[in-house]
Formats: C-alpha cells, sequence, structure tokens
C-alpha cells in the first residue's frame, strides 16, 4: 500500500500555500506557512512520514530547496515552462496551485527539473554575476563613446578605452561643457571598477578546485576558452544527463522547436525555451572557433557552400562545440582530432 504524502508547494515571496494529499486524492491538510526559516522548520516537522514534496522552480527555489530536503524523503522542483497547465483554468488561485501541483505528483505527472548541487549552483551565481558586471562595463563603453559624438568630438576608437590616450584626450578637450568631462571620467572610472571586479570573479572561479580539472579538460578542445568552459560546466551541471547530444542541443537553444501533426513536421526558428545563459556564450564562441580548429571551420564551409546563412553556419558550429564538450567530458580524455582520411 502506498503510504506516502504528496505537498504540493505554491511559492510566493513572503508566503507558501500548501496541500497535502494521499496517493487516493484524499486531502490531508492544507494551508499557508511564512517563508521565515523558523516557520518553515516548526512546519515541515509537523508533515506525516514519509512525505515528498514539490514545487514550481522560482527566483526562491534554491534555498527552499536546501533548507527542506533534509526532512523529507524527497523533494522535486517542477519546470515552470511545463506547468502552465496550472494556470490553464478559468479558476486560479494559490490554494487550487498546491493542488494541482499535488495532483500531478501523485499521478507521476510532475515535470521534474533538474536541481544542480548546491556547490554548482552557488559558482553559477557568481558567473552570472560577472557576465552582469560584463554587460555593464559595455555599457559605460558606449556610453563614453556616446558622450564624445554628442559634442563633435573626435577620437579613435581603438585607443580611446586605453588609460594612457583617455587622459591625453580629456585634456586636449576644448569648448567642451564641464558636464561632459565629469561624465566621461565618471563613465571612466566605473568602467575600471567594472573590469577589476569581473576579473576578480573570473579568478575566483579559475581557481576553484572543483572546477579546475574540468576546465583544463574542455579547453584542450581547440576554439574552447576559460569563459566558455566555466559557463558550460556551470550551467550544465553534469554531463551525464544528457542521454545523447540532441538532448544537450535542445538545452542549449540550438536547435528548431518541433511541431508535427497528421504527417506534417513543421520546424520554425531557433527555440526560446532554453538555458539563454548558455545559448549566449556557445554561439558567440562559435563565431569565431572555425579560427582555431580545422574541424569547425569545415563543418562552417560546408554550410556555406549549401547555400545557408552565415547564422545557420554559426549554429550548425555551435551544436558541433556542444558535441565535442559533451564527448570529452563523458569520457574524461582530452579532446584529440579524429582521423578523416581513409587507409590507401
Amino acid at each position: 500500500m502506498n503510504n506516502l504524502h504528496y505537498v504540493g508547494l505554491d511559492v510566493h515571496k513572503k508566503m507558501i500555500t500548501f496541500c497535502n494529499k494521499l496517493a487516493d486524492g484524499k486531502i490531508i491538510q492544507q494551508g499557508t506557512v511564512s517563508t521565515r526559516k523558523s516557520d518553515l522548520a516548526n512546519w515541515v516537522k509537523t508533515l506525516p512520514e514519509p512525505s515528498v514534496l514539490a514545487m514550481e522552480a522560482t527566483m526562491f527555489t534554491g534555498w527552499i530547496f536546501d533548507f527542506l530536503s533534509p526532512f523529507v524523503q524527497d523533494i522535486k522542483v517542477g519546470h515552470p515552462e511545463m506547468l502552465k497547465a496550472i494556470v490553464a483554468g478559468k479558476k486560479k488561485n494559490d490554494q487550487l496551485d498546491a493542488e494541482k501541483i499535488s495532483d500531478l505528483l501523485r499521478c507521476n505527472l510532475f515535470p521534474e527539473y533538474y536541481m544542480a548541487p548546491k556547490d554548482i549552483r552557488e559558482l553559477r551565481r557568481v558567473l552570472r554575476y560577472r557576465n552582469l558586471v560584463v554587460r555593464q562595463a559595455i555599457k559605460m563603453k558606449k556610453k563614453i563613446s556616446g558622450l564624445l559624438m554628442e559634442v563633435g568630438e573626435q577620437y579613435d576608437k581603438k585607443r580611446l578605452h586605453g588609460k594612457k590616450y583617455f587622459n591625453e584626450l580629456i585634456d586636449s578637450l576644448q569648448d567642451v561643457p564641464q558636464s561632459v568631462i565629469d561624465l566621461l571620467e565618471l563613465s571612466k572610472s566605473n568602467l575600471e571598477m567594472f573590469k577589476a571586479t569581473q576579473k576578480k570573479l573570473l579568478n575566483a572561479l579559475r581557481n576553484n578546485p572543483l572546477l579546475q580539472k574540468r576546465v583544463e579538460l574542455l579547453t584542450t578542445i581547440p576554439g574552447i576558452g576559460e569563459v566558455t568552459a566555466l559557463t558550460w560546466i556551470l550551467e550544465t551541471g553534469e554531463p551525464h544527463r544528457f542521454p545523447k547530444i540532441a538532448k544537450a542541443v535542445s538545452y542549449c537553444g540550438l536547435c528548431s522547436a518541433q511541431k508535427e501533426s497528421a504527417g506534417k513536421n513543421h520546424r520554425g526558428p531557433i527555440s526560446k525555451k532554453r538555458n539563454k545563459h548558455l545559448q549566449h556564450v556557445l554561439i558567440e564562441a562559435a563565431k569565431i572557433a572555425h579560427i582555431w580548429n580545422e574541424q569547425l571551420a569545415a563543418v562552417q564551409a560546408k554550410e556555406l557552400a549549401n547555400g545557408a546563412h552565415k547564422n545557420t553556419a554559426t549554429l550548425a558550429v555551435a551544436r558541433k562545440l556542444v558535441a565535442y564538450m559533451l564527448a570529452v567530458e563523458k569520457k574524461g580524455q582530452a579532446f584529440e582530432y579524429r582521423n578523416t582520411k581513409k587507409a590507401a
């Protein structure tokens, strides 16, 4: 007899609505609990054993998952895109959402989402923060250029962000409002701060013993740099969770969505259901990877020779990069070029 208790959680910033059901659908308990850790600890201890919890992935999921895991038999996190059935009904409230999550869980229809280990999630947070800092630095560079163009000043864009050239440029400015000069100096100081911050964060990741070996292995692939390797490791977590290359390619958002009905198959543009952080890094890496990797250069050349657009060729290179990284990680061996020449 199944004596498990299936507890659905609808998580919000300050409050969690829960519904506890048995396998036959009988409601044992439902209500709300505060997201204060002391209140959560008291509540979870009142749950009957054994209990399985489930909730939708949100920005609050990580700490709640880690906090409640030691108290229950299992806790699952649902994929938000695949839980849209919750909002499909005419009537929607937190209690109904918790009940539907509980029903999906007890009927074995809950779309479980991969939760990376806690240490990987913490390092991933650092990497994403570093990427945010890099984006802010790029904005500062554009702002410096924009301010100079607004007042009609000429500059060498290749040298503009160098310290010596920038100081000389500021000293040579004439008939320029003091407010523009102040903004230029402020933007420059922000840019330097962002550069120093991102270097510090990258060094911390580079020297982390949990990542060092995997990064060294991945960077044996010509065309894969340190940032691409770190992004792959921290965004995918465990490579063995992808049973085949197509699954990893789909996760990275490098293929189109499939719509098949009545024997007709339609492929649209690349899907928006993807890991956007990994997709961006892989596409940017694929744009220049052919310079260092002759096999990737051949892939790009073949696509272009067949009349494909350059963006389509870039996606083909990105997919090949995913195949290389997945193979290297699963085998645990450095990358080697495959000999494609036929024996005489």
